[in-house]
């Protein structure tokens, strides 16, 4: 499978043309590589330390060739591409050593087996759909139902097992053993949708990136938040992706090792 094909067969399923108009998904850098044997590196943040990694597997002998990424390297017009800036070299490596960058960012959040999709099959939502449906059964986020019910402490063990965390921060509740039998999802910043949340009749919901105000909202509307982090959110999806690439007929493909969580929690013990 050459890049054009795997990015046409991507593109089928998840058009960029789905993308918010604040969102830059699609080409990031294209180097001359689009006829070349497709070898995907697949990463939630294309970073410097995610490029480098695909340079050390070509010194290696895995001729990495792509960087897919969930989340976009260029948000707005760049100004200037200089030598020192993280952009700048990016640019710079990418094109000395034909390494390509392509982000698949609102978009893939809305499809099946996208961001959102994922965490629901790990949690094993049953019916689950899209909590702001977009069109033809896709949309932001999902809601289902838990099969049986479990406790909140045992929704949350669930949680840290399949997507082990760094932390995870919770709504108060003075009872974690109240039974816990439907739940919403939204990898990444989803504390934006805790209105449409409280509509589907979920008792919890899980996302990232909320503040202190947005939990006081939760509780207000009888909605348990529960916060695991941006990256632990939304990298499953990630690495279900590199095994759809290998199956779709990529010639390698492969989750990032050097993927970053921008966050560490200092513990004093």
């Amino acid at each position: 499978m050459k890049i054009s094909e795997l990015i046409e067969w991507f593109e089928s399923w998840a058009n960029p043309s789905w993308q918010e108009k604040w969102d830059n998904c699609g080409w990031q850098i294209e180097p001359g590589i689009l006829d070349q044997p497709a070898r995907v590196l697949v990463c939630l943040t294309p970073t410097l330390a995610v490029m480098e990694e695909a340079i050390a597997l070509q010194q290696q002998g895995t001729p990495v060739n792509l960087i897919f990424a969930h989340h976009p390297l260029i948000f707005g017009p760049l100004k200037s591409v200089q030598k020192g800036d993280a952009i700048g070299d990016m640019v710079r490596l990418s094109i000395t050593h034909e390494i390509g960058v392509y982000s698949a960012h609102t978009n893939f959040d809305q499809v099946t087996d996208g961001t959102a999709d994922v965490l629901s099959q790990l949690l094993e939502l049953q019916a689950a759909e899209p909590v702001e449906p977009t069109q033809d059964g896709l949309g932001y986020g999902r809601v289902g139902n838990l099969q049986p019910a479990l406790t909140l402490q045992q929704l949350l063990a669930k949680i840290q097992s399949a997507l082990n965390p760094a932390d995870l921060l919770v709504s108060p509740t003075a009872d974690h053993q109240q039974e816990i039998e439907r739940v919403a999802v939204l990898g990444g910043s989803g504390a934006s949708y805790i209105s449409a949340v409280s509509q589907t009749g979920a008792q919890a919901y899980l996302t990232s990136d909320c503040k202190f105000h947005q939990f006081q909202e939760s509780r207000d509307r009888n909605l348990i938040l529960i916060d695991a982090g941006h990256y632990a959110t939304e990298r499953p999806a990630c690495e279900r992706l590199a095994q759809k690439f290998a199956d779709k007929g990529a010639e390698w493909a492969q989750l990032s090792q050097s993927d970053e969580d921008f966050r560490n929690f200092w513990a004093s013990n």
